[in-house]
């Protein structure tokens, strides 16, 4: 009954991500919104609102901060969880 309940919950997650996957636009596509609204405004007024000349830089400490913030603490926390489970492994076989 459980390995039933494992696979309809899998299936109906697999369907969820294929269905908004597909409702996502093209790749490279120009007439996207973030090709169309958000990339030309970065381009247009990093310089004058950030001050550099980098626009990578811009939009990643200044315009996305908080966002890179968070996949930073996540790469971080997954590389600490990561060694507590490679020394609780390693305190287990010594016993």
């Amino acid at each position: 009954m459980r390995k039933a309940i494992s696979y309809v919950t899998v299936a109906g997650m697999l369907f969820f991500l294929f269905a908004v996957a597909g409702a996502l636009p093209q790749l490279y596509d120009p007439n996207s919104p973030a090709a169309r609204h958000v990339s030309p405004r970065y381009i247009e007024k990093s310089h004058e609102e950030i001050g550099s000349a980098n626009y990578v830089t811009a939009v990643l400490a200044d315009y996305r901060g908080y966002d890179t913030l968070g996949e930073t603490t996540v790469i971080f926390t997954a590389g600490v969880v990561t060694v507590m489970l490679l020394r609780t492994g390693l305190k287990r076989k010594k016993l």
